[in-house]
């Protein structure tokens, strides 16, 4: 046991020596700052928390209720005005102020802030295996005591610890510079959701933190999904581009598709790892359930890891 801790710190000195995780750390915290700058000063125009916010939603109302009357609309795109419909009506007659330029409004826009996380672990699980081919340090590694297959699980839980520090960092530098900026206006507002034909409140701290807790999930199966890749590929940039590729495309391929009423994208990878969908109400495909999805993500769970751990088992390392 204490070998194999002794091969999970020796993994994160190895990511954490290198020049490239401390740029990552320092662009996630950049990209962090300026969005906090962006929503102070209402870059994006929407959500203003000024005196006429009621009329601004009131107009808002009513153009998306032309929009709506349409007949070419795809489903998707349908659900996403019912919902917005439903949500600014609500805030209209119950007096609830949109979240905009407040602590919350800030932290659920950094939320997404974690697709350059899922990028840069991407980035280091795809070169953890395939990196030691590449630098051929693989024949040093694997004459140690240790077996092939606490070496692999080694490598695999110091990348998965490397997303989940960098998801820590992101609330936590969200939570204080939010706080600097907005203060606490707002703070006991409720969250919004819109589920099944119905506007529900939430508690605005329990909703930020069941995002950041799902996106756990997202990152453990984006560290799965790349560190097979890493596996079955000896070269790191084919690993990191192929990884990188496949995350990007299959993401807008599902987004595409769900709009257009496919039912079948259900089954992808991609259509099941952003949960937070069930917090909104509003699942990417209808008939999708949170047990559905977590189902989904088991199987292709034991599905990269079995691949990753019989390659890596199997494989040659003289040439």
């Amino acid at each position: 046991m204490f070998n194999f801790i002794r091969l999970v710190q020796n993994e994160n000195m190895k990511i954490f020596r290198r020049v490239g995780t401390w740029v990552m750390i320092g662009l996630l915290l950049l990209a962090t700052g300026v969005l906090g700058i962006m929503v102070k000063q209402n870059v994006y125009g929407d959500d203003d928390l000024g005196p006429n916010w009621k009329q601004k939603l009131e107009k808002q109302v009513k153009q998306d209720q032309k929009i709506l009357k349409r007949e070419d609309l795809p489903p998707g795109v349908k659900k996403s005005y019912e919902k917005s419909i439903q949500i600014n009506q609500y805030r209209i007659d119950h007096d609830v102020v949109p979240d905009g330029q407040t602590l919350w409004g800030y932290m659920y826009q950094t939320a997404n802030v974690a697709s350059l996380i899922t990028l840069f672990t991407i980035i280091i699980g795809a070169t953890s295996v395939a990196g030691e081919f590449s630098w051929g340090t693989i024949k040093l590694l694997l004459i140690r005591s240790a077996s092939r297959s606490k070496i692999l699980l080694s490598k695999y839980l110091s990348t998965l610890l490397f997303a989940l520090a960098l998801l820590a960092i992101l609330f936590l530098f969200s939570l204080l510079f939010g706080t600097i900026l907005f203060g606490f206006s707002g703070w006991d507002a409720p969250h919004l959701t819109y589920d099944h034909g119905k506007v529900i409140e939430k508690n605005q701290m329990l909703h930020v933190l069941s995002l950041y807790g799902l996106e756990c999930v997202n990152l453990l199966m984006m560290v799965t999904f790349a560190f097979m890749i890493s596996t079955v590929f000896r070269n790191s940039s084919l690993a990191i581009g192929l990884a990188i590729f496949l995350m990007f495309a299959g993401t807008n391929a599902v987004a595409i598709l769900s709009f257009q009423g496919y039912e079948w994208v259900k089954y992808i990878l991609f259509a099941n790892t952003d949960l937070s969908q069930y917090l909104e109400g509003q699942p990417l495909v209808k008939g999708m359930t949170l047990s559905f999805s977590v189902t989904v993500l088991a199987v292709y769970f034991f599905i990269f890891n079995a691949i990753s751990w019989i390659v890596f088992k199997k494989r040659d390392v003289a040439a």
